[in-house]
């Protein structure tokens, strides 16, 4: 009864157009304060107590390690690397975005940073060739979804945070996916690409391929400070966050020195909103996940499950149901934050890992980040390609199915997420 009521207020909020964080937290102080006994100094102790963690201090320090790539001419380097490897097949510049976003995926930890970085210098380019338009920002939006699934992701960090698992072993098994999942992307654009005889480019020379190996090694070399640091235990997820933002700093400013001093306001203002938005999102998410707990609503779920005789497949096929349809209308920190505390307890009662729910989980809000109506990339492409979400939604379509299939993969083939981290020790 009181899980009903709970997700009623919850969801009655949200369809008014009220943020999901302001919903999240109005329903918690209205269960609290008129339906249940708690005292309201406890709420405050776990509101405390709950954001705390040293881990979500790497939230900011990767956003701002985004914002300083995004700006520091970063990305038109790895853009240039990119298509020097593979612009010479079919559909080059295309294959070359896809590349790029994986790239830069690695070292942004952010999908809409990834958009916004690749796509504006991608798309324009291959419009001037004579891609069609729509070839073009299927594959700026899909591809940047890469940003959240290869590490360093903020949505990982934010599973991490909610479960208590650790965020590196994440990073490590979110690498074999997130390779898979480009070539993926990859081999669909070539396949559309050859069978309508889209343009490609010269193919480079291995001197040229050098040169433009040689510019962008600084921003590739982040991949190396963050993954080795990590897997080295030279430091943590969150000081690596920190060694990241202070190295894309550096490398942007006075390496590349794309990024002016005079900007470096704008860009702190910028990291600065954003990771205000998050962690007023993971407070409030915070006191939900309070709620629920004190209703022992997990725990009642996990009950029912275990008494109804499902398997963990069957578990597994709900559960991506469940979140694919939080994808088309709520965006992926919101889900991570309010589904994982519910799922986790389940999952692990079923002798799921909790690694590979969190890879399982992440590829669904990529899938999210692309379906309309509240498909984040697809607002972030529209703004670049100026396309309206109808369009947008029937470019990216392609690309959809093959991720789809995708994450039947990575649900019911647990070792294509848990292979490397256990091969490295790591679990």
């Amino acid at each position: 009864m009181n899980a009903g009521i709970i997700f009623i207020l919850l969801f009655g909020l949200m369809l008014t157009g009220m943020p999901i964080s302001i919903s999240l937290g109005l329903t918690v102080l209205t269960f609290l304060f008129f339906m249940t006994d708690i005292p309201v100094a406890a709420v405050a102790l776990k509101l405390f107590t709950g954001i705390e963690k040293f881990e979500i201090m790497a939230i900011p320090f990767f956003i701002l390690a985004g914002n300083f790539l995004t700006h520091g001419g970063v990305a038109k380097r790895m853009i240039r690397f990119a298509t020097s490897m593979v612009g010479h097949l079919p559909g080059g510049l295309g294959l070359g975005g896809i590349l790029a976003c994986a790239l830069f995926a690695a070292v942004s930890g952010s999908s809409p940073a990834t958009v916004v970085a690749i796509g504006s210098i991608i798309l324009p380019a291959m419009v001037k060739q004579g891609f069609p338009k729509n070839f073009g920002a299927g594959i700026v939006a899909t591809s940047g979804s890469l940003g959240i699934l290869i590490p360093p992701s903020i949505v990982m960090v934010m599973y991490a945070v909610s479960t208590n698992s650790s965020i590196g072993a994440l990073f490590i098994a979110g690498i074999v996916p997130g390779l898979m999942l480009a070539a993926l992307l990859m081999g669909t654009a070539w396949i559309y690409a050859k069978k309508r005889a889209y343009p490609r480019l010269p193919r480079a020379s291995w001197p040229e391929r050098w040169l433009a190996l040689r510019e962008s090694i600084w921003g590739l070399l982040l991949i190396v400070v963050v993954i080795g640091g990590i897997y080295t235990g030279l430091f943590t997820p969150t000081e690596a966050a920190a060694m990241s933002a202070v190295y894309a700093f550096v490398i942007s400013t006075y390496v590349y020195k794309d990024l002016s001093i005079k900007q470096l306001p704008r860009v702190l203002r910028d990291s600065a909103n954003l990771s205000a938005m998050l962690l007023y999102i993971i407070t409030n998410a915070v006191l939900f996940s309070f709620l629920l707990t004190s209703e022992q609503i997990p725990q009642a779920m996990a009950d029912w499950i275990t008494s109804m005789g499902f398997s963990s497949w069957q578990f597994l096929l709900v559960v991506n149901v469940i979140l694919l349809g939080a994808g088309m209308i709520m965006e992926p920190s919101s889900i991570m934050l309010i589904m994982a505390p519910i799922i986790f307890p389940v999952a692990t009662r079923l002798g799921i890992d909790p690694v590979h729910l969190g890879i399982l989980m992440t590829v669904n809000m990529e899938i999210g980040m692309i379906t309309p109506p509240v498909g984040l990339n697809l607002y972030v492409a529209s703004g670049i390609t100026k396309m309206g979400l109808t369009a947008l939604s029937r470019a990216v379509a392609p690309w959809l199915l093959v991720m789809m299939g995708f994450l039947i993969v990575v649900t019911y083939v647990p070792g294509v997420s848990l292979w490397l981290p256990r091969t490295l020790g790591m679990m």
